[in-house]
């Protein structure tokens, strides 16, 4: 909840005075001395926030408001006002402005608070804006695809390959979101205007598989009344998804095979071949190099379908996606039901980070929508499964506060290397400041110094 802010002060000892504090807190800063200047910045830069005083040389603070606020991106403004002034404040209220604060400031935690507050809320409101494109377009954005460090990796994979003719083979335990990497893939790639067919192989009896692959012609078997195209023809110019392709039967794996290698398949009943144009992405649970040596899979199609392979770590290995992906979740089972939930409780959430989830993402998707049809004010332990309360067994839970324990004397370390700035610390851990932030407020730093 951190946000890029604009300060707008003439007084340069209290401007710096402002931007120390909102620094200190998190925020990126910057400053102008005059409404001049600050107009400039707001028309080459995006802010989430001004923080201005209303008397300023030139253009006042109002007047910047007022030339700035009819813009769809416009950002929320605060003013500091002395207090024969606070009857125009007043006014800018009126006319939109979030508060106002009364010049000298005594206390710089008033003016934190009130800055936090418009920060969240229109985080949330981007949120729930992109909630709604994302159930629009059916896919939710990389950041939570790829939530979690172990996933960092995996994203860039993904990136490389993804505008490339190469077949992927996606593993990773059910639940753990083969096929939106699967989508995701297929968006980034040029083939992004065709359409993605995505087929489980597990989910079709064996003797419909074939033709719902590849099709089938009129009279091709008792009750085809009509020919009828197959997956790989829908699929034309785009990406088919074949998941859990280990439990394709070995005669069916032979006839995709040849469609790898030549590009071309038949209808069932039919003699016409007919173009392959398709980018093949496959994806398993299973183990095929195991299947391959107990001869349930062909070799010769693992090796063709395996050339670009990308794994998937279970939930249980991202716990730090956890708190993402819970968000996400509630907003959109409370967009869906009409609900305006305010959060989850910190137990709730440590419960939810302490569970091994069997299931992955799909087992907490599924909890995170029963959560929200129990919930009135806020997601709290009442609305979770019983199983989520117990206390897990001590050798995970030993292991993660070993590997909680490493991570604190690492972070320790880069912040005693520099002398106490975060920016560098967060540069040389390879992470956010913002993710540096709440590592330190998690572990219990910015309570000690």
């Amino acid at each position: 909840m951190k946000g890029n802010i604009l300060v707008v002060e003439d007084d340069a000892t209290f401007r710096a005075f402002l931007e120390t504090v909102l620094q200190d807190d998190g925020h990126q800063v910057q400053s102008a001395a005059d409404g001049e200047k600050a107009l400039r910045l707001l028309r080459q830069g995006s802010y989430d926030l001004v923080v201005s005083d209303l008397k300023l040389p030139g253009r006042s603070g109002l007047d910047l408001f007022r030339e700035t606020r009819n813009d769809p991106s416009a950002p929320q403004f605060i003013f500091l006002t002395a207090y024969g002034k606070v009857g125009e404040a007043v006014a800018a209220i009126k006319e939109g402005a979030v508060d106002f604060l009364t010049k000298p400031l005594q206390d710089p935690e008033v003016l934190l608070r009130l800055v936090r507050h418009v920060i969240q809320e229109q985080l949330r409101e981007r949120d729930y804006l992109s909630l709604k494109q994302c159930e629009a377009a059916g896919l939710p954005p990389e950041e939570l695809i790829f939530a979690g460090q172990a996933m960092t990796p995996v994203r860039k994979l993904v990136h490389d390959v993804a505008d490339t003719t190469a077949n992927v083979l996606i593993f990773g335990e059910s639940g753990t979101g083969k096929e939106l990497v699967a989508r995701t893939i297929h968006q980034l790639s040029s083939r992004r205007d065709a359409g993605f067919v995505a087929l489980n192989c597990a989910a079709i009896p064996e003797t419909l598989l074939e033709s719902e692959l590849f099709g089938h012609e009129k009279g091709a078997f008792t009750g085809a009344m009509q020919a009828r195209q197959g997956k790989f023809e829908l699929a034309r110019g785009g990406t088919i998804l074949l998941d859990e392709i280990g439990e394709m039967p070995l005669a069916l794996q032979a006839k995709l095979l040849r469609v790898i290698q030549e590009r071309v398949f038949e209808r069932v009943g039919g003699t016409k071949e007919i173009k392959a144009d398709v980018r093949l992405i496959a994806a398993t649970n299973r183990n095929l190099r195991e299947e391959v040596a107990e001869r349930r899979f062909r070799e010769d199609l693992y090796y063709r379908l395996n050339v670009f392979p990308l794994q998937l770590p279970p939930l249980r290995e991202r716990i730090d996606a956890v708190p993402v992906l819970t968000r996400y979740f509630m907003q959109r089972f409370s967009l869906q039901s009409g609900k305006t939930l305010k959060g989850i409780e910190a137990d709730a959430l440590a419960a939810l980070e302490r569970y091994r989830w069997p299931g992955n993402i799909r087992e907490l998707q599924n909890v995170m929508e029963r959560a929200v049809i129990l919930s009135r004010d806020k997601v709290g332990k009442t609305a979770l499964p019983e199983e989520m309360l117990r206390k897990p067994e001590p050798d995970a839970l030993d292991g993660r506060e070993r590997l909680k324990s490493a991570e604190k004397e690492i972070i320790a370390e880069a912040i005693r290397k520099h002398g106490g700035n975060r920016r560098l610390a967060a540069e040389e851990l390879g992470v956010s400041r913002r993710t540096l932030q709440y590592k330190l407020k998690d572990y219990g730093f910015l309570e000690e110094s």
